[in-house]
């Protein structure tokens, strides 16, 4: 209505309480006004971003990647192809930082399924993206041996199309897929029908604890894009270290990376606090612990060779960016990189006159960055 505003219908916030945003998020119920409102989805995914600064280190264009690589799919049930130890990683699967796969709830899905097939993969997907779909669902019918991977109910489309196997009329096996998928379950008079053509009892019962089922077509583009980045991470591991954490590193931590191995453990065992911030920290620790496992290590900021935001390879290792130091963010760290362009710097007072660095920050790089001996002011020697 024009005499009123939405706020007066539901709370308000600014997204992620960043209070200079110009966005507010609503807490409205949805199931309240679904029948009433169109309802559009924009969602927000950054693996095509990765997937090109993987094309731009490698110049591999990722649509030609072979999606049957065996040690690429081995990797989702296994560490070998990684050359490294379970043991040593604390894990048996090799997804940590593959995006869809990299979840410890993910994981452990794949450490219990064993997938050997792709589409495999894009069953755990669904299952995975659904709600009372594997946790007290499919996961119970596979232990109890009732039923395998490939026969649970992973997706929407799993539904019609084995009911129409059965022997059901299309139309009614599509009103029933629809029906579970929203979570209302089965009529008594479709439970009935369901007996009648000998549908096994876990798939009755599976049906009516459902409460929302994934899209196959949207699991399989997940799927693709995740098995391109995996295949990177199995052949072109530096490469995909510099994009993960390029992409990814905003809880990057600096100590741990030019402290190794035993540091990075120490810090990851150190994590208590379940807060988002929390687990991110903890996959970006993980990764970072994975990539020392395969022989790899990271190279300091270094005034003249790092970049601004990018992971550079070299020498075998991985340069840290400027915007990795704490408390220096992208458009000071790009200043310095644009003003390094222009002419090298020729001191500390220098790199302060032609950059955005505070006082504080040319502190920071006295003792955090490589300043190859630069001299910290001008000097004009008369003789």
């Amino acid at each position: 209505p024009n005499d009123h505003e939405v706020y007066d219908f539901t709370p308000i916030q600014y997204p992620a309480n960043t209070k200079n945003s110009k966005v507010f998020t609503t807490h409205f119920e949805y199931e309240s006004i679904h029948d009433d409102l169109v309802k559009i989805d924009a969602l927000g995914h950054d693996n095509p971003t990765f997937l090109k600064i993987l094309f731009n280190i490698t110049g591999i264009n990722p649509m030609d990647i072979p999606m049957d690589d065996p040690a690429t799919l081995s990797i989702f049930s296994s560490v070998d192809a990684l050359g490294i130890k379970a043991d040593d990683l604390g894990m048996d699967v090799g997804t940590i930082g593959i995006p869809e796969f990299g979840t410890q709830f993910v994981r452990g899905m794949l450490m219990e399924t064993r997938p050997k097939t792709f589409a495999e993969l894009v069953r755990i997907s669904g299952l995975s993206h659904g709600t009372d779909v594997w946790l007290n669902n499919a996961r119970d019918w596979i232990r109890s041996k009732q039923a395998t991977l490939s026969q649970v109910i992973a997706c929407r489309d799993d539904i019609m199309n084995y009911l129409v196997k059965k022997g059901m009329d299309p139309a009614k096996a599509f009103r029933i897929m629809e029906n579970v998928r929203k979570g209302k379950g089965l009529k008594e008079e479709e439970v009935t029908h369901l007996k009648e053509l000998k549908v096994p009892e876990w798939f009755i019962q599976s049906c009516q604890k459902i409460k929302y089922l994934f899209p196959k077509a949207h699991a399989a583009a997940y799927v693709s894009m995740a098995f391109r980045i995996a295949y990177f991470k199995v052949h072109y591991p530096l490469a995909f270290y510099s994009a993960y954490f390029t992409l990814k590193g905003d809880e990057f931590d600096l100590e741990a990376a030019l402290g190794g191995l035993e540091d990075a453990k120490r810090k990851l065992a150190a994590l208590t606090s379940e807060s988002e911030n929390s687990r991110t920290k903890e996959t970006t620790l993980e990764v970072m612990i994975e990539m020392f496992l395969r022989g790899f290590s990271f190279l300091p900021v270094n005034l003249f060779k790092s970049d601004a935001s990018q992971f550079l390879i070299e020498d075998g290792k991985l340069r840290i960016p400027f915007n990795k130091l704490p408390s220096l963010g992208n458009n000071v760290a790009k200043s310095i990189v644009l003003a390094r362009k222009q002419k090298p710097f020729s001191s500390l007072e220098d790199l302060s006159k032609r950059s955005k660095l505070n006082k504080s920050h040319i502190e920071m790089f006295k003792s955090m960055v490589e300043l190859e001996n630069i001299p910290d002011s001008e000097q004009i020697s008369l003789f």
